[in-house]
């Protein structure tokens, strides 16, 4: 089932609603990854609130889609989305980093949290989990999708090309990753750190199906996940370019956000600029 189904515009409004709450939880937290969780949101969004399959009354339904945040340090905006779509109080999203709590930095599936499907945050892991699930639902003759989002710097880890042969190997095609293709990681640009271009061509030649979009205009992102998710013979990837601290124009491609998080002035700030920005023209 897919419990929601919300329109462009609506789903807009939702991702506004997670960024204030990216904003508040990290600033009550006092640490965490601000800049690539904003950047994310309105990928997230989409995926949960139109394009999943899924139950929040039911996080183990067994035909639900699973959705592997391999980026775990990205985890706040991961957290305030499912928040948003009942699968836990929407208080607990204050609870993030704090001793006992079950929303740790990176995603800790030893703490149940409903909706975190596996453990992440090792950089390179996720895809590989991935496959695995991937496979194992093609061996059953189960037809869930699995869903990875990766960071792109992450993709400079040698096990996501092992992963990647592997998944075209076995023709996984109820598998889609997404890259978040900010051209930015904690070093600054992906391309001087360590060059990925020409990541399309890459994918490709690993026999994948590979689509590009703008995954911070949430239509575009909408219909580029629906084609891939009719793809039958191969995996697929989504290039979604972003940026970084996406929603707050002040630290929007700003690397120095990666890991920051708001002090009460910067956060009365940035509630105000992504207020102004939501109510602004869409672009």
């Amino acid at each position: 089932m897919t419990p929601y189904n919300k329109t462009a515009g609506e789903l807009r409004e939702i991702a506004y609603c997670i960024r204030i709450n990216i904003l508040e939880m990290l600033n009550a937290a006092g640490s965490g990854h601000l800049g690539g969780s904003l950047g994310l949101t309105d990928i997230l969004a989409s995926l949960y609130f139109k394009l999943l399959q899924h139950n929040p009354l039911d996080p183990k339904w067994p035909e639900r889609d699973r959705l592997i945040l391999s980026a775990g340090h990205l985890a706040p905006v991961h957290y305030a989305t499912l928040a948003l779509a009942g699968y836990f109080p929407h208080e607990e999203i204050f609870t993030l980093r704090k001793t006992g709590s079950r929303l740790q930095g990176h995603p800790a599936f030893l703490h149940k949290l409903p909706g975190v499907e596996t453990s992440s945050g090792s950089l390179g892991q996720g895809l590989g989990v991935g496959v695995g699930m991937a496979l194992a639902a093609k061996l059953r003759n189960e037809h869930y999708r699995i869903v990875t989002i990766h960071g792109d710097g992450e993709l400079q880890e040698g096990s996501i090309w092992e992963s990647a042969m592997s998944a075209s190997h076995f023709g996984l095609s109820n598998l889609i990753a997404i890259v978040d293709r900010n051209g930015l990681q904690i070093d600054g640009s992906t391309e001087e750190v360590m060059a990925l271009e020409p990541l399309a061509d890459k994918w490709k030649s690993f026999g994948w199906n590979v689509l590009t979009c703008n995954g911070n205009y949430i239509p575009d992102f909408v219909a580029t996940f629906q084609k891939a998710a009719i793809e039958k013979q191969k995996p697929s990837v989504i290039l979604a370019t972003t940026m970084m601290g996406a929603g707050v124009p002040c630290i929007e491609n700003d690397c120095s956000w990666h890991g920051k998080v708001p002090n009460d002035e910067e956060l009365s700030l940035f509630r105000d600029e992504c207020k102004r920005k939501y109510f602004s023209t869409y672009e």
